[in-house]
């Protein structure tokens, strides 16, 4: 089983595709079979799998989320991002994806992205690889 880290400069509100860093992780494992589990240990980013083939799902996705989850007069939290913490939670902080045959097993149209919605942020997260060599 192998942990990796990797770091990430969030500019912006944004799915910033992370497909090639759980590749290489992968690849580094030398997992041919098993799982890998992508986490992100923040409060107001997210983790999840989507179409990366047309970057207007992205658009529309961040849209719907803006629409759903508005900042609000209303809320209490005092750093002021209570908006960020319900899309984040929303989105989940982690996927888990097949390995088979030493590649991930993803869908002809899916990525794996990193969610920033607190941005500018330097983020970081995780992967683990789980199975055998």
């Amino acid at each position: 089983m192998s942990l990796y880290e990797y770091k990430l400069d969030a500019s912006k509100q944004d799915f910033y595709n992370i497909t090639p860093q759980v590749r290489e992780a992968v690849s580094k494992s030398d997992v041919t079979d098993g799982i890998a589990v992508v986490y992100c240990p923040h409060t107001t980013a997210g983790i999840t799998i989507n179409e990366n083939a047309d970057p207007d799902v992205v658009r529309d996705l961040l849209f719907a989320l803006d629409q759903s989850f508005p900042d609000r007069p209303e809320f209490s939290h005092s750093e002021g991002n209570s908006a960020a913490h319900l899309k984040a939670s929303a989105i989940g902080s982690s996927v888990t994806v097949i390995i088979e045959g030493g590649k991930l097993v993803l869908g002809t149209w899916q990525g794996i992205y990193f969610c920033e919605f607190d941005p500018p942020r330097s983020r970081k997260f995780y992967v683990k690889i789980i199975g055998k060599e």
